[in-house]
């Protein structure tokens, strides 16, 4: 495959995604703010441009990866943005974890430009990015979706089309809401278990194979049991993510209890200076808010 493309945003997920394209065969221009991301662009020897309109001229395919919903309007359809210098015809595919609201904003912009817009979230974390093994949810059109396809496979293992601009946000925010909302489920759990005197290993053991056994019991049960806080997401991202939800949610009427009160123990997570640490740390907001009750008057 000789398909020429852009990536906008080599941070520790972006810089592996970018080396399975190039392993694919893609001719690549990068564009990189953080000096960690210009180094990732040294090694994986593709030029680096001043700006993402710069990136995109002559691409087919224009990929971003960065943290906010501002973000991606600005390196998309910014003053210096992407839309500026691609191509009539270009692809772009934002692999950020954005609001709805936003990416179809960002997907009409676009399109009024002569462009195709893909909202493509992923899922599978650092590791996902490094194996290729990431579940990548799309929403826009299908047919750009089916000229797409490709690329994306060469990411992820699990590539779906949801439907039109904004469904694979729509996707992803679900996502974020089963994840981080089981990831409070196992805290609480595991705080009740040690502090009824019963090993949290044992309890672990004991549940992981019944109904209770789930993806994020095995990643995070581990974790919390052995007080491992390392990060494998940042739960600030997590948090980020909530905020996100929320909006969306209370700007089409809905009242989401679990949300509501997950994105409170986000919230008292970040006040407590843990926010670049793992989710796995809502234990800790868990014990630090009972230590509190329990504190003599």
């Amino acid at each position: 495959m000789t398909t020429s493309i852009a990536f906008i945003g080599l941070g520790a997920m972006g810089a592996p995604m970018l080396g399975h394209l190039l392993q694919l065969g893609c001719s690549a221009k990068a564009y990189a703010r953080s000096d960690s991301s210009r180094t990732a662009a040294a090694e994986l020897g593709v030029q680096l441009c001043a700006s993402p309109a710069e990136a995109a001229r002559g691409a087919e395919f224009i990929f971003t990866n960065v943290t906010s919903t501002e973000d991606v309007r600005n390196v998309l359809c910014g003053p210096e943005g992407a839309m500026h210098g691609a191509q009539p015809g270009a692809v772009c595919v934002d692999h950020s974890t954005i609001s709805p609201e936003g990416a179809r904003e960002i997907g009409q912009a676009l399109r009024a430009a002569g462009l195709h817009f893909l909202d493509a979230p992923v899922s599978g974390g650092v590791n996902g990015a490094k194996q290729a093994s990431l579940s990548i949810m799309v929403g826009g059109d299908a047919a750009v979706f089916a000229r797409s396809l490709p690329l994306l496979r060469a990411l992820g293992q699990n590539v779906r089309h949801l439907g039109p601009s904004g469904s694979g946000q729509v996707a992803k925010a679900c996502n974020q809401l089963i994840q981080v909302v089981t990831i409070e489920a196992i805290a609480e759990a595991l705080l009740y278990a040690t502090r009824q005197g019963v090993d949290a290993h044992a309890v672990l053991g004991a549940i992981s194979t019944g109904f209770a056994g789930s993806r994020m019991l095995d990643l995070m049960g581990p974790k919390m049991a052995q007080r491992d806080f390392a990060a494998g997401i940042e739960a600030r991202l997590h948090a980020k993510d909530f905020g996100l939800i929320a909006a969306s949610a209370q700007a089409a009427g809905l009242h989401l209890p679990a949300l509501e009160q997950v994105q409170r123990q986000l919230d008292a997570l970040m006040q407590s200076g843990w926010g670049r640490d793992d989710t796995s740390s809502l234990l800790r907001v868990l014990e630090s808010q009972q230590d509190g009750l329990n504190r003599p008057e």
